[in-house]
């Protein structure tokens, strides 16, 4: 017998059209390890990068380039990496927020729970949050290449098509 999340899933696009955003103040292509291992997991998936930039943790030029982004129809999904964190400069949690028309706060809740089991109490210094803008799927996570390990591994990568499924609807 097929669960209804099975059958959506098998219904669900293949490929995925992302953009991958880093934010950082300090990270350069060569040096922006968390975000090159996302991309590892997306191309291994079978997605597809379509824009891949690194930003600084500034409000403002964030959140016009996801406003951009959300508006382009070659894009399905706009994955985040940096910034989620408690310091003062960590500003992406409070600019994908107030971006969203439909949170999912299922998929941060799920990533805390996770990373605890892996990496304890300190899980909660993590503000990774997801959820859908003007029809494009918005998902954050921590820079750090584990947390992106994690985050791709046991929750993007097995859901990300029947997310998009499910925003397109």
């Amino acid at each position: 017998m097929t669960t209804i999340p099975e059958e959506h899933s098998r219904q669900a696009p293949s490929n995925i059209r992302c953009a991958v955003i880093t934010v950082s103040d300090t990270r350069t292509l060569e040096t922006d390890t968390g975000g090159q291992t996302l991309i590892e997991h997306l191309v291994e998936s079978g997605h597809s990068l379509i824009v891949r930039e690194i930003i600084p943790d500034e409000p403002a030029p964030m959140r016009s380039l996801l406003e951009t982004l959300c508006r382009q129809d070659d894009i399905d999904a706009v994955l985040l990496t940096g910034g989620t964190g408690v310091t003062s400069r960590d500003q992406t949690y409070e600019t994908v927020t107030a971006l969203l028309d439909k949170p999912l706060p299922g998929y941060g809740e799920l990533f805390r729970w996770l990373s605890y089991q892996e990496i304890g109490p300190a899980a909660i210094l993590s503000r990774a949050v997801g959820g859908v803008s003007n029809g494009t799927l918005l998902l954050t996570m921590p820079g750090s290449p584990a947390a992106v390990r994690l985050a791709m591994k046991k929750i993007i990568v097995p859901q990300i098509g029947h997310l998009v499924r499910e925003t397109r609807r």
